[in-house]
């Protein structure tokens, strides 16, 4: 059987086709022994993980890269399979989808303990994470991959290899680094068709954008969700109705009572979907101050401006398209908080408005930082917009 994955894997990387490298490959630890992808549905764990092992070993027999959801491992174990492959050779496993198999966390812990010079990467939703305090937590460096930034888009769209920044470089030399851009370049004529169609890799496929996507957030309702928090089918309507609730509403400040009678469903319930959404990335959570477990949230976005068009349909303002841009944006290393006097508070520091910058003094707060639409080079405090899509 071995055999018969090694001529899987060289298949998966003979014709294997990665147009886009992610930023994420060079943030990993790669010299670990215990590694993990993390990330929604749809963004590209497998492509990561293939375009990893053709880079560094092709088809090298040291490493072997399998999924999990093979019939194989209904019957047999992780731990078995690992050993004898280390016995023969075997240096680096890779393991997709591992939520598939049962007892992956505990095995892997395991085969971390057991096989010292066994290397294992493993990928699947961040659902299926174990509670704080679990060894898997404590022994495997954890990785989020999230969709393309508008940096990736405009890379592979433009062919250039633009940088990503820090949050500080922005904030203090914005100017420069945007000037700099836009004299290759001009990143605004790329926002709205990002907003569109950018963040899922299915931009690069011949097909129905908006229908993949649609399809994609069905299986992460019934599988990543259902499957892994141990919702019964029968309640799936609830969950279905209170994202599409969301998201004809987002950005909303939550009445969990009024949701709970909509969805007819308690609040504790509500509570509780409002987190498996969260996790799974279908929306984002802003709390005002540190977030708790049973705290309730005080605003809801959609993940990304992508979903706003699939799940809401219709058109969406221009306003909301941009919100929700600028949380996706920075959230992706950043804590993207809740503010009663602006947008946003980032880090619980940096207080944001988006959109226009007052015009009047009355309105202005040099305090508040402005990012802004339309602007293709900004001065002070008014950063352009787009330009949030280029932070690491």
């Amino acid at each position: 059987m071995m055999q018969a994955f090694f001529k899987t894997h060289k298949y998966l990387l003979d014709h294997l086709s990665v147009p886009i490298r992610r930023g994420l490959m060079d943030q990993v630890n790669w010299n670990s022994r215990l590694i993990g992808i993390v990330g929604a549905r749809g963004v590209g764990k497998t492509s990561f993980l293939l375009d990893y092992v053709s880079t560094v070993f092709g088809n090298d027999k040291s490493c072997l890269y399998i999924n999990l959801n093979n019939l194989y491992f209904s019957d047999r174990t992780i731990i078995s399979f690992a050993d004898e492959f280390q016995k023969t050779g075997g240096k680096t496993l890779v393991l997709d989808q591992v939520f598939k198999y049962p007892e992956w966390a505990s095995e892997l812990v395991i085969c971390y303990d057991s096989f010292p010079d066994l290397q294992i990467i493993f990928s699947g939703s961040p659902l299926m994470l174990p509670e704080d305090g679990h060894d898997l937590l404590i022994k495997a460096d954890i990785y989020s991959l999230e969709g393309f930034s508008f940096r990736e888009y405009i890379n592979h769209k433009s062919e250039n290899k633009f940088p990503a920044f820090k949050l500080n470089e922005i904030l203090t030399d914005h100017t420069r680094i945007a000037t700099d851009i836009v004299d290759s370049i001009k990143p605004l004529a790329y926002y709205n068709d990002y907003l569109h169609h950018g963040y899922y890799p299915f931009f690069l496929e011949k097909s129905n954008y908006l229908e993949n996507l649609l399809k994609n957030i069905n299986l992460v309702l019934e599988i990543d969700i259902s499957y892994l928090q141990q919702i019964e089918l029968k309640y799936l309507p609830k969950l279905r109705k209170l994202l599409y609730i969301i998201a004809c509403s987002a950005p909303f400040q939550p009445n969990v009572s009024r949701l709970s009678q909509e969805v007819e469903t308690s609040r504790a319930t509500i509570i509780n979907y409002l987190k498996y959404l969260n996790q799974a990335r279908l929306i984002n959570l802003l709390y005002e101050g540190q977030s708790e477990p049973l705290k309730k949230p005080s605003e809801i976005y959609l993940q990304n401006p992508n979903l706003l068009y699939s799940v809401a349909r219709g058109d969406v303002e221009n306003e909301v398209l941009n919100k929700t841009f600028f949380s996706n944006q920075i959230g992706y290393n950043h804590q993207v908080g809740y503010s009663r006097t602006t947008d946003f508070i980032i880090d619980e520091t940096h207080l944001f408005n988006v959109g226009n910058r007052p015009k009047t003094a009355k309105g202005k707060n040099e305090d508040v930082w402005h990012a802004c639409n339309m602007l293709e080079v900004g001065h002070g405090k008014d950063v352009p917009l787009w330009l949030f899509g280029f932070l690491e």
